[in-house]
């Protein structure tokens, strides 16, 4: 396939493409974690270990551009906002998950010693 060019970045291959859709540290978690249900940013942040409060609002004001999450503004005082997966963002959700299982057969593999990642 020939190289392509959207949104100024050149990508040489459809899997180059989705990478940059959910590729990364945090994105695949992120939409994980809002599989099942929507979650507020608090819940999110405390759920993700590591990850700080920029990279957490730079990834999902990303998530959001790209139409795999929508951000839910209640008019109540104090603010609520909550996220959930659009349904381009569930689509995303059964690769995720093929990834989920093959890391955790290479971890068997590999005799990683840790537990098992959490669903």
């Amino acid at each position: 396939m020939p190289k392509f060019v959207q949104d100024g970045k050149t990508y040489n291959n459809p899997v180059e493409y989705a990478l940059g859709k959910i590729g990364g540290k945090w994105k695949m978690p992120i939409l994980w974690r809002l599989r099942e249900q929507k979650k507020r940013y608090g819940e999110l942040k405390t759920s993700l270990d590591g990850i700080t409060h920029k990279m957490l609002s730079t990834q999902l004001k990303e998530l959001e551009k790209d139409q795999l999450l929508k951000r839910i503004v209640y008019e109540v005082i104090p603010p609520k906002v909550e996220y959930e997966l659009t349904a381009l963002g569930k689509t995303a959700i059964p690769i995720i998950e093929t990834l989920r299982n093959w890391g955790i057969a290479m971890m068997k593999h590999d005799g990683v010693k840790q537990g098992l990642p959490k669903a």
